[in-house]
């Protein structure tokens, strides 16, 4: 089992396998890593006469064995890709009792894990599925030989690092927290994400940082000093404060979610920061689990988390749901909700 990302810096340096399995749902990083496959194997080759598109279902796999059996014609190899492999998987993959030592195929996959066995090695196969039962035979043989690829949205920390990384790519500067604003606001799907740092990117123009001041003119119009006014307000229980500083940062065109992403945002890094130190963390493996490095923000989120109980973090994060549903769903104003949400966390 490996990665996309692997599989992409891999095929970059000409080192394929004959044959890959990739499944999961996060399209962005599965795409990148098959167009890298693709041109490490067709190279200067004319793609017309070595390269084969099926989809499962309507190509039968006799068809696309055959195909991958093909000697390539003035290339270093041919190239083979069958999408929408799900389409096969309606068989229960428990009825499969048929052993690696059974030539009796019962099913399209059936076969595909026999050619598997003994890929031809001037064929590059790609099967493409968002999900397959894991006990399907060519699963297991994919896992077990190295060739299955798991394309799963990034953890929160992969995400960051990711963000931090495109935004490299395109001659940009970004700090982590900032990054992390982003990979809150608009993650964990990776399409959107690339979308906002090319806007963002074009935003800043000449300037060579992405800070927290593009983010909110660019993606949120929220700054991060108003959604923690906001916060600490209601950790005062301020009604007041907490509702003007709201009134002041909403911008009706955003219809409140922003608003509320940018706010979230806010008390999750307090969140994981103060169960972090619960845990027996420290201080800076606190700021780092929380994505806070700078010092100003490490100081702001310990005085905090001090004053934070568990119960009022638990309840904020219900209320935080709700309001998510309520915008999402509900025929009232946004701003009307945005209030009642203050509201509700301000009360005792």
């Amino acid at each position: 089992m490996t990665s996309p990302q692997s599989v992409e810096k891999s095929a970059k340096n000409g080192k394929l396998l004959p044959i890959y399995l990739f499944v999961g749902d996060e399209r962005l990083l599965r795409d990148r890593a098959i167009d890298a496959v693709r041109k490490a194997a067709l190279g200067t080759g004319v793609a017309a006469f070595n390269e084969d598109k099926f989809t499962a279902g309507e190509a039968t796999v006799d068809k696309i064995v055959s195909a991958a059996r093909t000697v390539p014609m003035m290339a270093p190899k041919r190239y083979v890709q069958v999408r929408s492999l799900e389409r096969w998987d309606k068989q229960k993959a428990g009825e499969e009792e048929a052993s690696d030592d059974d030539d009796k195929s019962t099913s399209p996959l059936d076969e595909l894990h026999d050619y598997a066995k003994a890929p031809i090695d001037s064929t590059c196969v790609v099967l493409v599925a968002t999900k397959l039962d894991g006990r399907r035979r060519l699963v297991a043989l994919a896992r077990k030989s190295g060739f299955l690829v798991e394309c799963n949205p990034l953890e929160a920390h992969e995400l960051v690092a990711w963000i931090e990384e495109a935004v490299a790519e395109r001659g940009k500067d970004i700090d982590r927290e900032t990054a992390a604003l982003i990979a809150e606001l608009v993650g964990p799907e990776l399409s959107p994400i690339v979308d906002a740092i090319e806007r963002l990117s074009l935003f800043t123009g000449d300037a060579k940082t992405i800070d927290d001041d593009a983010v909110r003119q660019c993606v949120v119009r929220t700054s991060t000093s108003d959604t923690w006014s906001v916060v600490a307000a209601i950790q005062r229980r301020d009604l007041g404060s907490a509702l003007a500083t709201l009134k002041e940062a909403y911008d009706p065109r955003d219809r409140g979610l922003p608003m509320l992403g940018a706010i979230a945002w806010s008390i999750r890094q307090l969140a994981k920061y103060k169960t972090a130190l619960d845990e027996g963390a420290s201080s800076g493996e606190a700021s780092r689990r929380a994505a806070a490095f700078s010092p100003s923000r490490v100081r702001e989120l310990e005085q905090r988390s001090r004053a934070l109980k568990p119960r009022d973090l638990e309840r904020w994060l219900t209320v935080l749901a709700e309001t998510d549903l309520a915008l999402k769903g509900s025929k009232r104003a946004p701003d009307a909700v945005l209030e009642d949400m203050v509201t509700r966390l301000c009360r005792r």
